[in-house]
């Protein structure tokens, strides 16, 4: 039996039967959305710099720049996690998730040490303040679907915990293609997560530069 374990190996295109999945179809429609939301808060916040070139630019909490490093080591991370599920590697598979799990609440915390610090920025103009907002509202959807995240991440892991604990069962979990599939989704989901982060990053930098 542990021999047979030794040489099993996975089919990288095994998942693919399940490509037109409602999974894939829902993350692809839900990844659309979120784009054209962060877009649309993007142009609005332009547009009123654009109304109220008086406003001071806002300027990024130096946590937000750590926190870019931690969310793109927890892409690496999740692909880890990738990497040892295809080779059948319990150990990293498990440590992976547990690792990409500590980073992103590390960013978590780090997001609200950056919006105390904004707060901090803040002087008693309201329009200052309602444009200070927008960081605000935008770093919060980022958050907040970066939390809806979690859980998933959570139940990965604690399954693996579970379900891991001699070779048949170790074999049955890495034996599921639509196991892999959520895994995959979940993957793109965490890097999608992270360019969007990124791009946030720059769109704010490069306004900070930008007089109106």
């Amino acid at each position: 039996m542990k021999s047979k374990l030794k040489k099993k190996t996975h089919d990288p295109n095994e998942y693919h039967s399940l490509r037109f999945h409602p999974y894939n179809i829902a993350l692809t429609l839900g990844l659309i959305s979120i784009t054209a939301l962060f877009f649309a808060f993007s142009a609005a916040y332009v547009y009123t710099r654009v109304q109220f070139p008086e406003i001071p630019a806002i300027r990024l909490s130096p946590v937000f720049f750590f926190n870019t490093v931690v969310l793109l080591a927890s892409s690496w991370s999740i692909n880890w996690a990738n990497k040892a599920y295809l080779i059948d590697n319990t150990s990293d598979y498990q440590n992976a998730l547990k690792v990409t799990i500590t980073l992103t609440i590390l960013f978590m915390i780090g997001q609200f040490i950056g919006w105390n610090d904004l707060s901090s920025q803040l002087d008693s103009q309201f329009l200052a303040s309602n444009l200070s907002s927008y960081l605000y509202l935008i770093s919060a959807l980022h958050f907040a679907h970066l939390l809806a995240g979690l859980p998933f991440l959570l139940l990965f892991y604690y399954v693996a915990k579970k379900r891991m604990k001699e070779p048949v069962s170790v074999l049955v979990y890495f034996s599921d293609p639509e196991k892999l599939l959520k895994l995959k989704l979940l993957t793109t989901y965490w890097h999608y997560l992270d360019i969007l982060w990124i791009y946030l990053i720059l769109f704010f930098l490069v306004n900070s530069f930008i007089l109106f």
